[in-house]
Parts: structure tokens; sequence; C-alpha cells
């Protein structure tokens, strides 16, 4: 910016108004309107009031539009000052009349009259006025993420907006991981149980309205159930995955891969149906985000078989070996050759291990790709959108064959069979073997 802006050399307050000579606070203040030729004094006093009295307006037109705008930095949040004195006081609740909790929403972007709209809707505060005023006060407003809080309701503007800051007020908060599947697996040489999306989906939903100490959840048992319904659109399955989903042979598993790794926001006061709706249709856009749609052209495989395959190279590699495995088992179905991955053998038995055991690998599934040619029949976990990406474009190569050989990850692929044999005879010792 020029340092010299006005060629009248007028001057620019902090925030943008011109007061140097030649401005409207310049004009407001040193310039009166002559008084008439042969009036009385009279009526020149009454000139010269009703000349102040303009002046004076003026004067007070331009300090009112230099109240300033209050700027939370951080949070997003902007908050407007409003002039006191005049106005009565915006109404508020009074201190120790609150009732039972209510969940607000904070959306990305929102500003403290909206948070405050939302706070009066929920019956959390008396008028959006007063938390505007409240939350101009506390600094700490600047802190606070989009998202879901559980607030008191019928309580003063001072005390929601305290309750908004303490990040034990947000509710609803879940992170999936990469390659979660929708149902507990045990690990079976260590017995742990890794919770599924349902179970975690269930622990967030957990809030206590009354304060009795007694959280009220959505259980898992509901969200399964939700999750099972005929009618997968209901729940924001997309239009191309939509036919493959009714096509799953066991409901209880037909959004499994739908439901996309990554931090969530629920709204834990909301139905088991409307958070997967919620996340499912979100998904859906995220990997649609990635280019699923179109990436047939390069893979060979429609948006469903995408996902299908992001699955497995999920749940068969380090990323660094991603676009690898990756064209393993395009390559393999281009053959066709079966894809003979342990973890889809896994999926349907709810475990976890490298390596399984001969009885497993032999047991006929729509999921077990060593009895089988082609894809298992639905995703066996959520995949990261970089295992996605990399099914997408998988890298250049014949590979046919990948064996991870350690516990560090270290992955040896070939095309060759025997050249596979003697990369397994590199293999760690008890590395590959079965806890069952």
């Amino acid at each position: 910016m020029n340092n010299r802006q006005y060629e009248d050399e007028a001057h620019t307050d902090p925030i943008g108004y011109r007061t140097g000579e030649g401005s409207e606070f310049h004009r407001a203040v040193h310039s009166a309107e002559p008084a008439e030729v042969g009036r009385s004094r009279a009526a020149t006093r009454h000139a010269r009031a009703a000349v102040s009295r303009k002046r004076r307006g003026r004067i007070l037109g331009v300090v009112l539009g230099l109240i300033v705008v209050l700027v939370v930095a951080g949070g997003g949040f902007f908050v407007f000052d409003r002039l006191s004195g005049g106005p009565a006081a915006p109404d508020d609740f009074a201190a120790g009349s609150s009732g039972d909790s209510v969940v607000v929403r904070v959306h990305p972007g929102d500003t403290a009259q909206q948070i405050g709209a939302e706070a009066v809707e929920k019956g959390v505060v008396a008028s959006a006025d007063a938390f505007m005023g409240a939350a101009v006060q506390n600094a700490d407003i600047a802190s606070v993420q989009p998202g879901y809080y559980l607030m008191p309701s019928n309580i003063p503007a001072s005390q929601a907006v305290n309750t908004l800051v303490d990040p034990s007020a947000r509710v609803g908060s879940v992170v999936i991981s990469e390659g979660r599947q929708l149902h507990d697996a045990r690990d079976v040489n260590t017995d742990a149980v890794k919770k599924g999306i349902y179970t975690l989906l269930s622990e967030a939903s957990c809030i206590d309205t009354t304060g009795s100490g007694t959280p009220t959840c959505i259980s898992y048992d509901e969200f399964n159930a939700a999750g099972g319904v005929d009618d997968p659109s209901a729940l924001g399955v997309p239009d191309w995955a939509s036919d493959r989903v009714r096509g799953v042979p066991d409901r209880d598993r037909q959004l499994e891969g739908l439901i996309a790794a990554g931090s969530w926001d629920i709204d834990p006061s909301a139905s088991a149906s409307d958070i997967l709706r919620q996340l499912v249709s979100e998904s859906a856009q995220t990997y649609e985000d990635t280019g699923i749609l179109t990436a047939g052209a390069d893979s060979g495989l429609d948006p469903y078989q995408t996902l299908v395959a992001a699955s497995l190279v999920e749940r068969e590699s380090l990323p660094a070996d991603f676009s690898k495995v990756a064209r393993v088992i395009v390559n393999r179905l281009a053959e066709p050759q079966k894809l003979e991955f342990d973890s889809t053998v896994n999926y349907s038995l709810d475990t976890t291990e490298v390596a399984t055991t001969d009885a497993d690998r032999a047991t006929v599934t729509p999921w077990n790709t060593y009895a089988m040619e082609g894809l298992p029949a639905s995703p066996i976990a959520s995949p990261s959108v970089a295992a996605v990406e990399a099914v997408e474009a998988p890298a250049d190569g014949d590979w046919l064959y990948f064996v991870t050989i350690n516990q560090a990850g270290e992955t040896l692929f070939t095309r060759s069979y025997d050249e596979h044999l003697a990369n397994i005879g590199k293999v760690e010792a008890g590395f590959l073997d079965s806890g069952r």
C-alpha cells in the first residue's frame, strides 16, 4: 500500500476512517453554515443552536462509526460489541435456575452471535445478545473448536460461555483409525480386543444430561441394527455403492469400509441411524474427492471395487508399500489368480494375526481369497485416503507375489514364484507362525 493514500493528505484512524482535512470528521468539527443577513439576535442564536446540534449529530455519527469490531482471533468467531447505555440490558437467565443439559453444536466458522442463537434455540441462554456480551469478556472463546458441547439449560450467559470454553464440555468426538473394522476383533497372540467402529461410536455417544452421574449411551447393538437396514441408501450409501452393498451376504457387515478413517464429531443426542447417515454420506464425499469415480480408467476397477481393494492394501502393508501391493492386486485380478491374503481369512473370524492356519484358509467364506478368485464381497476395513489413492494409481510393476519378512514391515516383491519361495525363506523366525 502507498504511504500517501489521499491527495488531500487526510489522516486515517486505526480502523480506516478518514479524519484529516477534507474528511467528514474534519468538516463536522470545523465547518459551520453562515448566518443569514438581517436576522434578529434571537433568530441568529436559534440558527447557531441548530447548526451546533447538527454539528454534534455529525460528530456522534462518526464516533458511532468508530465502535470497534472485536475480532477474536484463532477460533474463527467474530463478536460485535454494541454501544451500551441506550438500549436496555439483554434478557438473561438468573443464576441457580439451571435445568437438564442439552447438546449445542458449533459449526465451522460460527460467530458468537450464531452460537448464541443456537444456545437460545436449545434453551441454554435467554438471548443471543447476552451470550455475545459474555463472549466479549472471555478471551478463552478463541479456543473453542467446531463440534458438539453438553451445556446446562436455563443458565446465565456468562456461565454458558464458561461452560463452552471448558474442554470437558465437548462431547461426541471419535477417532477412527486407518484399517479399523465395524466390529471388535481379537488379537490371536495377545488376546487383546481391538474396538470396532460401532463400539467406538457407542462410547462417544455417552452423555449425562441430568447430572446423575450415570450417562446414557447408544449401544453397540443399536448401531449394529441401524447399520443392517435393507435399504442402504437410507444411511447415505452413495449410488455407486448401493447395489453392491445390497448384495453383501451379511447385513451386519454391509457398511464395512464406507465410514472413512479420520476424526469425527457426532451428535450424541441423535439416533444411531442419523449418526451413521452423517458418517457414511460425508465419507462418500471424502472418497469421491480422491477421484474414485473415474479412477477405473487406470486400475480397471469400479468405485466400489476400488474401495474393496484399498481395504486390502490397508490391512496387508505399510504406507510405503501401498502402491506396490495395489499393483499386485491389479495384476493378480488380471491373470486371473487368487489373491490369497491372510487379512481376508482373519476378517471372517473377527481375529487379527499375521499368519493363518491351513484349516482357516480352507474355510470358504464370501471374503476368504484363498478359497475363491477375485475380490472379497465387501471391504474388510476402513481404508485411508492414501490406500484409496494407491489403488487408483498403482505403481508400475509386474509383481504377483509379496511377503513381509519381519516386524519392521520389510516387504519383498517379485513376479517369480520360485523367487517368492526364496523370499519366504528370509522371513524372521516365528514371524509368520499362527497363534492358533
